[in-house]
This record gives C-alpha cells, structure tokens and sequence, in this order.
C-alpha cells in the first residue's frame, strides 16, 4: 500500500493506493496557515489512513509539494505556499513521520502520474505541464522524475517566451519579478489579462474558454493567441529535451481546442523534419498530482 499527499495552496490531499494503481481510500482538509501544523495535519492523514485500512506496518509516503528542496541548503525554495518557504521540510515530515519520505515538486508528480498509469503510460520521456494559477512542468525519464543539480529541472515557466513578437515585447510583469515569461503569458491569469487588453471585458479564463467553445469570435481569437504562444513554447521544449509526450494539466488544459491547433502550430519552430511528441490530456486530471506522490516510491 501506498499512500500519496498532495499539498497545495488551500487544501492538503492524502491519497491510498494499491500497488497496481487502485484507489483505496481519499481524504482532503484544509491548509493550514502556519508550518507546525502543516506536519501535524500531514501526520493525522498518515495515521488515518493506516488506522482505517487495518495496515500492519507503516505505508509508504511521497509528497507533493510547491517549491522544490534545495540541494545546497535542504530548505524549501521557489514555493508559493509561503508557510514552507525556507523550511527544511524533508528533515521535519521525516521526523514526524518516524520513516523515510520521499518527495517532489507537485508538477514532478503529475507527470510521474501520467507517465506512470495515465495518457502517457509506457512513454520513455514525458514532460508534464501546468497551466493554472502558474505554469509549471516536470520531466519524468524512464519512469523516474529528473530532479537536476539544482531541482529546478521542468521550471520552464520562467523562460522567456520564445520569439517575441515587437507586439509583445517586453512582455507582462510575471510575479517572478522579470518580464515576458512564459508563466506571464500562458497561466490562467495571463489568459484573462491578454482577453481583457484585446477586448476590453473582463473574464475568467474558464469563461473565456467556454465562450470559445459556443463561438464568440473575440474569446476564440483570445484562444488562438494562447494557442500560437503555447506552441512556440513547447517547441522550445522539443528541441530541448525531444519528449515522446507532453501531458497538459491544470485548469486551462480543459481547453479542448489546445490539443489540435497547438501540434499544428509549433511545426515551423520544431527543428525536425517530423514531429512525433504526442499532446495529450491527462487521464487523471486533478488526481495526478497525489497519485504520482504515491508513486514516487
């Protein structure tokens, strides 16, 4: 038995599987504010689930997390749950577990998920992408996520946006500080940003996709606007890493429209004479992320 934590910005998820990938049993609470009890909830999920599934001996436990572990320091970096910035947290949930636990990068375990039993199953190399609140990605190779010498690998968001246009220079403020990243331009709220300035109304990028889908022409040129930057993105991506898959996740992955027009679109900047990566959605959608914390053991 394997059990997988999902934490996020407002809920930490703990998940238990069977070695074969079966859902066993789910649990879901509230984030809580301060890092103390950040452990502590951790630790009730845990014993929770062991109590409930009558388990003999201790599961287990992978974590998802935002941010990634710093090699240098052991300290939480790059996370925007701000409790955990700063925090040796690998060191602390070990400790409060009493076992070993292995952890990742939340978009690291979404793509482990899809590459391990989802639309990427069997795949040597898949990148996985998050287009939500940010952009984010993890690279998962054999199986295994790669982590890198400074476990940062995947964090394409905060590239530049490849071949800017004059029109798009420099680029919006991303909340990284610097301008025109990839995040800025293609997370939800980039979306939103780039309707409003093309229309002057205002909407969620789950109404802008939706009104594309029943045809407004000014949301389906919004959509095609994302389309053509995704794709000169991924294409960057491809000529990186050449991934046999790209599983998109994340709210603007629901985006139905994404996965015909973007391989259409990054042909003229993938430097191949064909172009095998598939683009897929995921089979898990918003369960990937504690799946594949569970299957990092």
């Amino acid at each position: 038995m394997k059990i997988g934590i999902d934490v996020g910005g407002t809920k930490i998820e703990a998940l238990a599987l069977e070695d074969q990938g079966r859902e066993v049993l789910r649990r879901r609470v509230a984030m809580p504010r301060d890092y103390p009890s950040t452990l502590g909830v951790i630790a009730e999920l845990v014993a929770d689930l062991e109590r409930e599934l009558g388990l003999g001996s201790p599961a287990s436990v992978g974590i998802g997390h935002p941010g990634v572990t710093s090699p240098a320091t052991g300290m939480i970096k790059n996370a925007n749950s701000t409790c955990l910035e700063g925090q040796p947290f690998a060191r602390d949930i070990a400790r409060t577990l009493g076992r070993a636990v292995a952890l990742a990068n939340d978009a690291n375990c979404f793509a482990v998920s899809e590459a391990t039993d989802g639309a990427a199953a069997g795949l040597a190399i898949v990148f996985g992408v998050i287009l939500g609140t940010g952009v984010g990605g993890g690279l998962v190779v054999e199986g295994r996520p790669l982590v890198g010498a400074n476990a940062i690998a995947g964090e394409w968001g905060h590239n530049p946006l490849p071949r800017m246009t004059d029109h798009e220079r420099p680029g919006p403020r991303c909340d990284c500080g610097r301008l025109g990243c990839i995040e800025a331009f293609l997370s939800g709220g980039g979306l939103a940003r780039d309707h409003e300035r093309a229309t002057g109304r205002t909407a969620s990028a789950i109404e802008i996709v939706a009104a594309s889908e029943a045809g407004d022409a000014d949301s389906l040129a919004t959509v095609e606007r994302y389309a053509e930057r995704l794709a000169r993105a991924l294409a960057m991506v491809i000529n990186l890493v050449d991934p046999h898959a790209i599983v998109l996740g994340g709210g603007v992955s629901h985006c139905r429209a994404l996965y015909q027009r973007v391989p259409e679109l990054w042909v003229p900047h993938v430097f191949s004479d064909r172009i095998d990566t598939k683009l897929l959605p995921p089979r898990h959608g918003d369960s990937s992320g504690v799946r594949g914390a569970a299957h990092l053991w």
